[in-house]
């Protein structure tokens, strides 16, 4: 019997492996999922992996508390054997197995491209990826990453009480997540994220869209906007209402140092993307900009991970950003002219 979005979910589970991963007959495919994620995705996934003739299998389990290193404790052996055994790993958890030990060694072991979409049902798989004007949108991704990658200081603001500042380190490559055929750590279409160097880093970082890093540390537009206070990369002070003081205190429950330093900036620019209750949506909501403190993956260090015991995201809405003193974006739309035209064509 079909069921709601049925053909255009089979279209979007087909560009995500032909056309983003390329992937080719004889490779192998993990599909991981946790048990409070949609298993229709990760079933059309794997059927449309198997007509393209990869060698497929779905890791189906219990849900783990936590982010990154805090989730192997609640995972089963074989799990964490089997996920730098594949060419391509797709996780659709929605409690991350991103950043944690097995995933590091799954994205630099040179074999495996690791496809982070956790929390991506139906619908939200239908508009990010299935319909997305693919070719529109790596021109605009791809010209986004040439001016940022040019630009030696930056600034971010928001009305919600960000005005962060920090310098691009010319050895950090930057993540443009459209093409996922070579072998690492790839993102949902509709992010571009890097590390800039922490001891730039400072200002004041205002969360206004979502927070997330698992267990207490999840809020969906916080009440009051929370704000990381950074001086050198580091986080001196956390403010906010109630929700800022739940995150204090999880912080602080980690014991970890390095739970407080930046781990990458990313500008949000998925055309289908809304603010709901996944991150890994909310993280590409048009015109955002999007903190990771804690774990750094090697993606984003320029070479070796920087290891913390979890990863912790935060969302800033309608942004405004300077490359170099040149304003890029205002209030959310982006104003420099062939970014413009380029937004236009796509529809925002």
């Amino acid at each position: 019997m079909p069921k709601g979005n049925d053909l255009e979910l089979s279209r979007a589970c087909y560009k995500l492996l032909h056309d983003l991963l390329r992937i080719q007959p004889g490779k192998s495919l993990l599909i991981t999922s946790d048990s409070v994620a949609d298993p229709v995705v990760a079933e059309e996934i794997a059927k449309m992996g198997e007509a393209l003739g990869a060698k497929v299998m779905v890791a189906w389990h219990s849900s783990p508390k936590g982010y990154g290193a805090l989730t192997v404790p609640y995972l089963p052996e074989p799990l964490i054997a089997c996920c730098d055994k594949t060419d391509v790993w797709i996780e659709l958890n929605e409690q991350w197995l991103l950043y944690s030990p097995m995933w590091n060694a799954a994205v630099t072991n040179g074999r495996t491209s690791q496809v982070m979409i956790g929390g991506f049902g139906v619908e939200r798989i239908v508009r990010c990826i299935g319909n997305v004007d693919m070719t529109l949108q790596k021109e605009f991704q791809d010209y986004l990453v040439d001016i940022t990658s040019k630009a030696k200081k930056m600034r971010i603001t928001n009305a919600a009480g960000t005005d962060i500042c920090f310098n691009n380190k010319s050895n950090r490559g930057i993540c443009n997540e459209i093409d996922y055929s070579k072998p690492g750590a790839h993102f949902m279409v509709g992010q571009i994220g890097w590390g800039p160097d922490e001891d730039s880093i400072n200002g004041v970082i205002a969360y206004d869209g979502s927070v997330s890093g698992g267990g207490d540390a999840e809020f969906n537009k916080p009440s009051v906007p929370i704000k990381y206070y950074v001086e050198k990369g580091h986080i001196t002070k956390i403010e906010g209402g109630r929700e800022a003081e739940v995150l204090k205190n999880y912080f602080a429950s980690l014991n970890d140092p390095n739970m407080y330093i930046a781990a990458h900036v990313c500008y949000g620019c998925n055309p289908g993307a809304v603010l709901g209750e996944c991150t890994a949506e909310n993280e590409r909501v048009w015109g955002c900009t999007e903190w990771g403190f804690g774990y750094q993956g090697g993606c984003y260090s320029g070479g070796v991970a920087r290891e913390a015991k979890s990863h912790i995201d935060g969302i800033c809405l309608d942004c405004n950003i300077w490359l170099d003193d040149v304003q890029i974006e205002d209030n959310g739309k982006y104003t420099e002219p062939h970014l413009a035209e380029i937004a236009e064509k796509i529809g925002k």
